[in-house]
Order: C-alpha cells, then structure tokens, then sequence
C-alpha cells in the first residue's frame, strides 16, 4: 500500500453553511460533526460562485469560471482545460467518480477510471492497490428537493412540483424552531422551506455516516483524507445565486489523521478556487502553473491568502454580472448592472414556495425592512458589509462616509483581480461563442423568457437576457474609480 494518502471527497448539494458543528442547532447533523471531530472544520470557506456549475468547475480545474469561460450558468466550454484528476492520474492515483458532474464542460478523456458506485467496495476492502481519490455526491439536499408535493399549496398549477415516485425524507424539524433570515419574511410558508431543507440534510448526514462507517471498516482510514464541502448556498432567495454570505459562505471538514488535530478549527480563508491545487498538494503532484488557485494543506502549501473573489453572471435566462471581494471583515459588490432587479424572474427559481411568497407579498405591498432588501426594481452599483456587525448583508455601508477608505480598498483590489484574470464576464455571450471560447446556447436559453404574472411585476416583468436589451445598453459605470 502506498504511503500517499486516499482521498474521500464528499459533495453536499445546496446545503450551505448548514450544519451543527457550524452552530446550526436545529439541523440533525452528527456524522457531520463527527467529522469535524476527526479533523479541522475551516471557518472561512467561500465557493466562487452561489450556483452549481460555475462552482463546480472552479473545484475541479482550479481556476475562476470567468477566466476560462464557464461562468455562466448554464453553458458549454468548447475547448476544456485538464481536471485536476488528470493530474491525479498521471501521479498514479486511480479515480472514481460515479456521480454529479455539472461542470459547465465535458472532461476530456483519461479523467476518471471508473463511474461506479464505491462505498461498498470501500467496506469491503476492495479498492485499488494503488492510492485512490473516490468522489460522491449528495444530492438530496439540491433546490428541487425542497419543492412541495403537489397539492400542498394552492395555485401552483403552473409550477412544479417533488417528484411522488421518489421516497421523501421524514418531517423531522418543527418549522416553528428555525432560524428565518431577517432578508425573508417570517411567514408559515418560509418556515416550511427552511424546515424541508433541514429535514434534507439529516438525510444527507445519514448517508456522509454510510461513507464514514465503510471507510472505517475498511482498514485503510488511518491513511485516508476525508473532505465534505458544499457547492453553495440553499436554494432560497437571495442565497443560491446570490454571492452574499448564504450564497458563498460554505462549510469545509477535512480530516486527515496524523497531519490534522481532531477537533481543530482554521480561520483561513479558503477559496474552491484553491480545492484542485490543495488535492495535488496532498497528493504529491504537480500543481498546473495555470491554476488559480493555492494549496492550503501538503507539500506545496501556500501562505494564508487576504481575500476571496466570486461573482454572478447569466443564471438560465436572466442576465447579470456582478463581481465580490472579501476579507475577514468586509464583503464588497459591484453590481455592473444597478438597472436590472435583484429579483428577475427565473423559471426554475419560480418553484420555490419562499419564491411565491416573496412576490406575493411584494405584490400586495406588505414587506417592509430588511424583508424586502430582495425586491426592488433596481440596485445600488456597489454594496459593502461589515460582516462583524452584519454577517447576514442587508446594511449597505457604500456611501456611509465612516467607510470610504475600505470601499476604496476593496474596490481597487477587485479591479486588479479583474483586469488580472480578463474577466470574460465583460464580453457579451456571443462574442464568446464568436471567439470558440463557448458553444451556442443562447436561444436554448432566450426561450425560457417568459413574464410574471400582471400583479407581480415590478421593474422588469421579463429576466432580462441580454444587456443588448437593456435600455441604453450601458453597464453601471463603476469600473475604476
């Protein structure tokens, strides 16, 4: 047996920072914990983007989906880099990956060995004799998980619903008892969703215990490092596709005997961006000089880094672009687009009943406060937060006097960071396919514009696709100062 360690990488599906060694007492999460436990929980890790694709692919190339062109959500790289299992590979690792893909590209051949199930190979000892990377994805947790069953809420006849033919996790959480986001209002049916998503992870810390429990059985835990990450935020308002702190804010578990204190903690920033070169670190590979990203665990660790960048751009049919940057203490954005609402209509995000309810209540004029953060037509070019004060980001500092230098700071930072990498997400769609960079998805997409119901419009009634369709088709002006 190798002397180089396996790799266990466990991916929870739309879970966000959601569990109880994160402090969240109402979710049902001991073999979570328990891995906390066995290692390091990290404090301040942050996916490059709040939705499935774009993040994905920064975790397995190790570079920003607006540098290489799979940042919006969704398309199609024409011409991908290597993963970092090619990497793996060539060291002599053999790979399983027999779950989600979602890259926003097809892998070129030679990245995986196998796509079949492993946890019960793992039980049985009959893994590779060669060191290993198994990866799994959990996927009860995703957005579609938490959509009602049909009938539960009336008038949704246009909207879908859970699947009956699939067995459903157990009602386990009093929707009385969980925490509401002062960015939603506090109704029975936000409640509800929070309550669903809770019961979805106890679902999901079942099977992570299924996983621990054949690695244990297996004999070669001693020499197994154990990862469990998040691709971003639940699948409510303002957190999935939203880059504040809900949306990127994500949990990190690693445990690695005999190199990682049981028990520990990090407050580290940590980025996706840095997951690819950290494996190959581990690993004892070679880290691509094209990578983005830096290792924060093996040989090739790098110096602690001082901020985190991740963005926005098209989500299916709606249009965006908006580009963060944090430290540990501030959370700053700039909207490229202030014109356009935070609350375009997105089809698949419609079948969210905490969706319904925030348009409902819009409509009616009944939000009010931090409530109704989510639902103007328009939005400020940029926004900043003091995540010491205000970890939930809904007290815009950008024009409070007392935080002009940080603003400024932070604003020159990200636009180093963005003339640095050539941030594709300043080139509109088809040029991008015009240059090969990406296949043409466009109408598949433009198809899906559809308006919102009379009562519920407010700004756009339409996403908006294309900046080209906007009214004087300018961006915000924020680029430099």
């Amino acid at each position: 047996m190798s002397d180089r360690p396996n790799i266990v990488l466990i991916v929870g599906e739309d879970i966000g920072r959601i569990a109880g060694c994160y402090g969240a007492d109402y979710v049902h999460t001991p073999h979570l914990d328990g891995l906390a436990a066995r290692g390091c929980r990290y404090d301040e890790a942050y996916s490059t983007y709040p939705v499935c694709a774009p993040s994905r692919s920064t975790m397995v190339t190790g570079q920003y989906p607006m540098k290489i062109g799979t940042h919006h959500m969704r398309s199609t790289l024409a011409d991908p880099p290597r993963l970092f299992t090619h990497e793996l590979r060539d060291a002599g690792y053999y790979v399983s990956w027999p779950t989600k893909l979602d890259f926003n590209l097809e892998p070129t051949s030679g990245w995986r060995d196998d796509d079949q199930p492993w946890i019960d190979r793992l039980r049985a000892g009959a893994m590779p004799d060669q060191p290993w990377l198994a990866y799994l994805n959990i996927a009860i947790t995703h957005e579609s998980s938490m959509w009602p069953d049909e009938g539960e809420y009336p008038g949704r006849d246009h909207l879908e619903h859970w699947n009956h033919e699939k067995p459903r996790p157990a009602r386990i959480t009093d929707p009385a008892a969980v925490p509401v986001p002062p960015y939603l209002p506090d109704t029975p049916v936000v409640r509800g969703d929070i309550a669903r998503h809770a019961d979805n992870i106890a679902e999901l810390d079942r099977q992570v215990g299924e996983i621990l429990d054949a690695l244990d059985t297996s004999g070669v835990a001693d020499n197994t490092v154990v990862v469990f990450l998040s691709d971003h935020g639940r699948g409510l308002p303002r957190e999935k596709r939203w880059p504040y702190s809900a949306g990127i804010h994500m949990p990190l578990l690693i445990s690695w005997p005999g190199v990682l204190e049981p028990g520990s903690s990090s407050d580290r920033l940590v980025s996706w961006v840095d997951v690819a070169p950290t494996f190959l670190s581990i690993a004892g590979a070679p880290i691509p000089a094209d990578y983005d990203g830096q290792a924060f665990l093996g040989a090739a660790e790098a110096p602690p880094r001082d901020y985190v960048f991740a963005a926005r751009d098209r989500m299916d049919e709606a249009f965006d672009r908006v580009r963060v940057i944090r430290d540990r203490q501030f959370h700053y954005v700039r909207n490229f687009y202030p014109q356009i609402p935070y609350c375009q209509r997105n089809q698949y995000m419609e079948n969210m009943p905490t969706m319904q309810e925030l348009r409902r209540l819009n409509a009616a004029g009944s939000l009010s406060g931090t409530a109704a953060v989510f639902m103007p037509p328009g939005k400020p070019a940029e926004e900043l937060y003091d995540l010491r004060t205000d970890p939930e980001c809904v007290h815009n500092l950008a024009d409070d006097s007392h935080h002009t230098d940080v603003r400024d700071r932070m604003a020159a930072e990200l636009d180093r960071f963005l003339a640095e990498i050539d941030d594709l997400g300043a080139y509109p769609e088809r040029e991008l396919v015009a240059k090969g960079v990406v296949t043409d998805r466009i109408e598949e997409f433009r198809a899906r514009l559809a308006p919102l119901p009379p009562a519920q419009q407010r700004g756009y009634p339409l996403a908006v696709f294309d900046p080209a369709d906007l009214p004087g088709a300018e961006p915000g002006d924020v680029t430099t100062r």
